[in-house]
Order: C-alpha cells, then structure tokens, then sequence
C-alpha cells in the first residue's frame, strides 16, 4: 500500500510542477510566436503543447538522471553529462515537433516550423538561466 501512494503522489507532483513549469513557459511562448508570426496565436494551444512538452522533458532528464546515478545533489557532474546533453536535444526536437503541430494562428493555419524552433530557443534559454540560477 505505501508503495501505491508513493507512486500516486509522485505522479501528483510530476503532473503539478509540469504544469507549473507550463504555464511560465507557455506565456513566453505565446509572446514570442506572436512576435516571430506577426499574427494572433492561441494561448490554450501554446499550453497544452508546452504541458505535454515539460512532462516529457521532466521524463527524459530523470531517465538521463537515473541512468547516471545523480539523483540527488550536487548537480554538477549531471550537468556537464554528454547523455543529458543528447538528451536536451532531443527534448528540444520534441517541443518544435508540438509547437508545430498543435499550434494553430487565429487565421487557421499552423505556425511554421521556424517560428517554432524560435519560441523553443527563447524558452530553453530563459529555463537553462532559471537551472543554473538554483544550482
């Protein structure tokens, strides 16, 4: 029974700071596709691809984590890991992937691909200062 509840809550928390995580990035998001696009984007859209995203993310960084044995602090050796670094870029790949695909410009037609790549930049970059601001 304590190994179900264990199990229940960290999937709790897993779905809660994902959505947390989400909603920061979903809002630069939204301001960065609708600079690049010159067009009105969908905020829902933004954040349902940006929520899908942050829990596959969160997935592959305890997966690299877990394969390297650093779960818990310092942080450091993970960090400087040429996997997690593999698996950044993957991550990466994956949030143009559903920002391209479910991410509709109020006129109907799907943002482009470069569009994409350019909000996932922003959003890398804002949430790589946030990791190395904590560490």
């Amino acid at each position: 029974m304590t190994t179900l509840l264990t199990v229940i809550s960290s999937l709790l928390w897993w779905v809660l700071y994902s959505s947390m995580a989400a909603l920061l990035f979903a809002m630069i998001g939204w301001m960065v596709l609708r600079w690049v696009e010159r067009c009105t984007v969908v905020f829902n859209r933004i954040y349902l691809a940006c929520l899908l995203w942050s829990m596959l993310g969160m997935l592959l960084v305890f997966g690299v984590a877990a394969y390297e044995g650093h779960l818990h602090p310092p942080y450091a050796a993970l960090l400087s890991s040429g996997l997690l670094r593999i698996a950044l870029v993957l991550d990466m790949l994956i949030g143009v992937a559903l920002l391209w695909r479910l991410v509709p410009r109020i006129d109907a037609h799907r943002i482009r691909p470069g569009s994409a790549c350019m909000a996932v930049a922003v959003m890398m970059a804002v949430g790589f200062g946030i990791a190395t601001s904590l560490v």
